[in-house]
């Protein structure tokens, strides 16, 4: 397969915005919902287990990211990134929008089947196909841009999707036509790559054996970053009850206050467009310390306004510590696997995700409540710094204005 050449398109600002927005859906997904779900447990508490299964109107679009993700990559590596993201957009739209006109449980979690498949594609695709166009300093900031962004939107959309339930529980369903938009800017933006944008062919003149996947590596990676994704939504799922353990009653004042704290998201996002050519263990070390302080901090915490910095604190280190661990899964893969390897870190996240309040409930039988369990999250957290003070963890080669850069 040939490199690109002098007149392939050159990605600029708008190529990096266009892949950039479409991290939001998948925040779209759950957040846009969570303030019409007491409408949705009403309208169908007449089915056996609705408690259950209306629940999952929100849940099973993240399942269907854990578990399609790396099929996804492999799609895009085999029959090309660009056009199965446009057909995601719009896969994405007509099944987001579809419990608008449904009436039946059963059709609508069908309906949010396709939404998780559709959100799938579209997170590693969008993330492989910025790793395609953008190198060195460039590829970092776009990628990182994709936590603050999510971490950004899962604001806007919280307070849209309250707006819009005042209307009934159906109207938040209309903002998933946005999608189409973003499928106009990728449209416009984007095209089909056809190899790394390195300046060097030597990664892209043949398929890659599948020996020359770098397995060890990824599961390094991909086991720290289901670990990382446990501490990052054990804050963003627990912060509120958390409070309520405070003594907290207000639920306006307490969605507040959890968005203040989560703001350290993209700020340590920004931090990191700062220092994230630093050597990966050193980053490691520092992020792992501070989740470790945070959860300290919180566990401690006899009052809201203490609680709220140990979330902050905690918050800054998941910024620092998404954009590290997905730019340097990038780093190890060339243009033939980054789908692969892209969908392998999408699923980790998702699985990360999905463990984190079972694992957040195991540890507060034993440490006598949520308090406690926040004491331990800080014990695993430096459990995972004193890994990264001592493992021989390093960046993948990868050229940067044809040098090659190591971490």
């Amino acid at each position: 397969m040939a490199g690109q050449t002098a007149s392939d398109p050159v990605p600029g600002t708008l190529t990096g915005i266009a892949l950039l927005l479409p991290i939001t859906l998948s925040t779209m997904a759950i957040v846009l919902l969570a303030p019409i779900l007491p409408q949705l447990l009403h309208e169908y508490r007449a089915i056996p287990g609705f408690e259950f299964w209306v629940p999952m109107i929100l849940t099973v679009p993240a399942l269907c990211v854990a578990f399609l993700s790396p099929i996804a990559g492999l799609l895009g590596d085999r029959f090309g990134r660009r056009r199965l993201l446009l057909a995601a957009f719009l896969l994405y739209a007509m099944t987001g929008v579809a419990p608008v006109f449904l009436t039946s449980l059963p059709a609508i979690l069908v309906s949010r089947v396709g939404v998780g498949i559709s959100e799938a594609l579209i997170m590693v695709l969008s993330t492989t196909l910025i790793g395609d166009y953008f190198t060195g300093a460039a590829r970092d900031k776009w990628l990182a841009g994709q936590t603050a962004f999510a971490s950004m939107s899962a604001l806007l959309f919280f307070n849209i999707g309250g707006q819009l339930g005042t209307f009934g529980w159906r109207m938040p369903f209309w903002v998933y036509t946005s999608a189409l938009l973003m499928f106009a800017l990728v449209l416009r933006f984007t095209w089909e790559p056809k190899g790394d944008r390195s300046g060097s062919t030597a990664v892209a003149q043949a398929p890659v054996a599948p020996l020359e996947f770098p397995w060890r590596r990824m599961m390094t990676i991909l086991a720290i970053t289901v670990y990382g994704s446990i501490f990052f939504y054990a804050v963003q799922i627990q912060a509120s009850s958390g409070l309520v353990h405070l003594g907290l009653t207000d639920p306006a004042r307490i969605g507040l206050l959890t968005s203040i704290a989560s703001i350290g998201v993209p700020l340590g996002t920004f931090v990191y467009s700062r220092i994230g050519r630093w050597p990966i263990r050193r980053l490691l070390l520092i992020e792992f310390g501070l989740l470790a302080a945070g959860f300290a901090t919180m566990g401690l915490a006899t009052g809201a306004t203490s609680f709220l910095v140990g979330c902050f604190l905690n918050q800054v280190g998941a910024g620092l510590l998404l954009p590290t661990l997905l730019v340097w899964s990038m780093s190890l893969l060339s243009f033939e696997i980054r789908g692969r390897g892209a969908g392998m870190w999408q699923s980790a996240f998702a699985f990360g995700q999905f463990l984190s309040p079972v694992i957040v409930t195991l540890l507060a039988r034993p440490a006598g409540g949520l308090m406690g369990a926040f004491l331990l999250l800080s014990v695993g957290a430096l459990l995972g710094a004193g890994i990264a003070l001592v493992a021989p963890f390093r960046r993948g080669a990868q050229p940067v204005e044809g040098m090659v850069v190591h971490g």
